[in-house]
C-alpha cells in the first residue's frame, strides 16, 4: 500500500504486526520510551508528509500511559504534515479507554469519555475506527467521523464452527444493560435469548399502629351512636341491617340460584380462586430466582442471622459454611466480589453503562441480592455475552445461576474485550460452572496467561481491522464490514 504509514504503540504490538502482515507491509519506525522523570517520549522515524497515517493503539493495563503516548504520536504526525491521521481502535479504538464513563454517575461526576474524545480531536485526529463501543452514544462525542465495527460476525462464526449442538443454545445477558447486544447475536444465530438480573433485597419495615389509625370494620349487628365511637376511628356501615337467620331454619341455596337468570351455568366464568388452581400460563416456568449473599449463590433455606449467632459462618456457593471444606473456586469468587459498589446514580436516564459494569457485590448479609433468570435453559448450552470481561463477580454469579438453578448443560462466557483485571481469569478458570471463556484479541493478553488457562479461547479479528484500513485508504465503502456474511 503506497502512501500509507502504520504506526504501532506499545500497548498491543502483536496485533499491529498481524494487521500489517495482512496488509503486506510492516509497522513504520517510531522510538517510544520514557524520560527519567516518567514523561512519555515519542520520536517518529520516517517521513509522514502527505501520507495517510494509521496509529494502532489499544488499551492496556497501563491505560493512562497508553493514552498519553497516543496523543503525543498524533501530535507528532500532525506536526510532520501528515495528510490524514486515523486512530485505529484507540487509534482504531478497539477498546476505547474510559468508555464506561460515558455519562454522569453523580451530580459532580465527569463524563470522561467525552473529554478523551475532545483530546483526540485537539491532538489532530481525522478519523476514528472503534470496535464494540461500551455505549453507542459515544460516537456523538467526536467531532470527526467514527466507524464502530462489531466483533459479532466473528463470534457467530466461531460458535457455528466450534460449539456442538449450538442450534439448541440460549444467548443470555448477565445484566439489563447488555440486552441489546444479546438480542442482536440471538437474531444472527436464530436462537432464543434470556436475561439474568440482580436486585438488592430491601428490609421489610415493621407496621406500627398509631393513635390516629383509621379502621374499616365490618358491618356491626348493633350500630353505635357517634358519641360511643372513638374519635379517631371510622366505621363503615350499611343502610340496612340484616337480622341473623335462626339456626333451626337453615337456608339452602342452590348453585344455580347464585347465577344471573340470563346466564346459563355453562357460560359462567371461574372465580379468581378457581382460576388460581387451574393457572396454565407456561411462561411463568421460565422465571427462576435465587439468592446472592456476599456474591455467592446460596440455598433458599440459608439464614445468615442464625448462622452468625452460632459461630459467624459465611455462605458459600452451595450454602457451605466455614466448618465445611470450601472449594478453591468459591474462595476466589468471594475475593473477587469484595470490592465496594459505587452508589446509585442520582440522575435520570437508562444508565446503561453502569448496568454493564462488573463492580462485584458488597460483603455482608445486609446486602443480600435476589438473582433472577428469565428464559428456559435446561439441558441446553448457554452463551453469556457482554462487551468486556473486567471483573469476575457477575460472570460467576450468572454462570452458577443458569447451571445450578436453570439446569444448563454447558456455559460459554463470551466478550469482545478481555481485560481480565487482577485475578479475574484465574477465578473464572476455577469456577466449575464455566466451561469456556471466549474473547477476541482486541486487548493484549499475556502469552503466559493463555498457556496457563484451559478454558480461554482467543478469536483473531485482525482481518476485520486490516480490511477497514484498506477500504478507508482507497476510499471504498466501509458499510459492508458492519454486515459480514458468515
Amino acid at each position: 500500500m503506497r502512501g500509507v504509514q502504520i504506526f504501532s504503540g506499545t500497548s498491543h504490538p502483536g496485533l499491529a504486526d498481524t494487521i500489517c502482515e495482512r496488509l503486506g507491509t510492516s509497522p513504520a519506525k517510531a522510538d517510544l520510551g520514557k524520560f527519567a522523570n516518567g514523561e512519555t517520549s515519542v520520536n517518529i522515524g520516517v517521513s509522514v508528509r502527505n501520507q495517510d497515517v494509521y496509529i494502532l493503539q489499544s488499551g492496556s493495563s497501563k491505560i493512562n500511559d497508553s493514552i498519553m503516548e497516543l496523543l503525543i504520536m498524533i501530535s507528532a504526525c500532525k506536526g510532520g504534515s501528515a495528510k490524514s491521521i486515523t486512530v485505529d481502535a484507540d487509534a482504531q479504538t478497539r477498546y476505547f479507554p474510559y468508555s464506561r464513563q460515558s455519562k454522569k454517575k453523580s451530580h459532580r461526576g465527569a463524563i470522561t469519555a467525552r473529554m478523551l474524545a475532545n483530546l483526540l480531536s485537539i491532538a489532530g485526529v481525522d478519523h476514528v475506527i472503534t470496535m464494540d463501543l461500551h455505549a453507542s452514544q459515544m460516537q456523538g462525542f467526536f467531532g470527526k467521523p467514527v466507524d464502530n465495527l462489531f466483533a459479532e460476525p466473528f463470534i457467530a462464526r466461531w460458535i457455528r464452527m466450534n460449539v456442538p449442538g449450538w442450534k439448541e443454545a440460549v444467548v443470555v445477558s448477565k445484566n439489563a444493560g447488555g440486552t441489546k447486544r444479546v438480542t442482536s447475536l440471538a437474531d444472527t444465530l436464530k436462537l432464543n435469548f434470556g436475561i439474568v438480573t440482580t436486585d438488592r433485597r430491601r428490609p421489610k419495615a415493621p407496621v406500627t399502629m398509631s393513635d390516629s389509625t383509621v379502621f374499616f370494620d365490618a358491618v356491626d349487628d348493633e350500630p353505635r351512636t357517634i358519641q360511643q365511637q372513638q374519635p379517631f376511628e371510622l366505621h363503615l356501615q350499611s343502610a340496612q341491617v340484616t337480622p341473623p337467620i335462626p339456626e333451626e331454619e337453615p337456608v339452602v341455596t342452590e348453585e344455580s340460584d347464585l347465577l344471573r337468570p340470563e346466564t346459563p351455568p355453562s357460560a359462567r366464568r371461574p372465580s379468581e380462586l378457581e382460576a388460581a388452581h387451574e393457572y396454565t400460563d407456561v411462561r411463568v416456568r421460565d422465571v427462576i430466582t435465587g439468592r446472592l449473599v456476599q456474591g455467592q449463590l446460596v440455598d433458599d433455606d440459608y439464614h445468615p442471622d442464625s448462622d452468625s449467632q452460632s459461630g459467624g459462618t459465611t455462605p458459600g456457593a452451595n450454602g457451605a459454611t466455614e466448618n465445611e471444606v470450601v472449594p478453591e473456586s468459591m474462595v476466589n469468587s468471594m475475593i473477587s466480589t469484595s470490592s465496594s459498589q459505587p452508589p446509585n446514580h442520582a440522575l435520570g436516564g437508562s444508565f446503561d453503562a453502569a448496568e454493564s459494569d462488573d463492580e462485584g457485590s458488597v460483603v455482608g448479609p445486609e446486602h443480600e441480592k435476589t438473582i433472577t433468570l428469565v428464559g428456559e435453559v435446561r439441558n441446553r448450552p448457554v452463551f453469556i455475552v457482554d462487551d468486556m470481561i473486567d471483573k469476575s463477580g457477575s460472570w460467576i454469579a450468572a454462570a452458577e445461576t443458569v447451571v445450578k438453578r436453570g439446569g444448563a448443560r454447558k456455559v460459554y462466557c463470551i466478550a469482545t474485550h478481555g481485560l481480565f483485571g487482577a485475578d479475574t481469569l484465574e477465578q473464572m478458570e476455577a469456577c466449575p460452572s464455566i466451561d469456556h471463556i471466549v474473547v477476541t484479541n482486541t486487548f493484549p493478553i499475556e502469552a503466559s496467561m493463555i498457556r496457563r488457562s484451559r478454558k480461554l479461547i482467543v478469536i483473531d479479528v485482525s482481518t476485520l481491522l486490516a480490511e477497514s484500513i484498506r477500504r478507508h485508504h482507497y476510499g471504498e465503502s466501509v458499510s459492508a464490514l458492519f454486515h459480514l456474511n458468515d
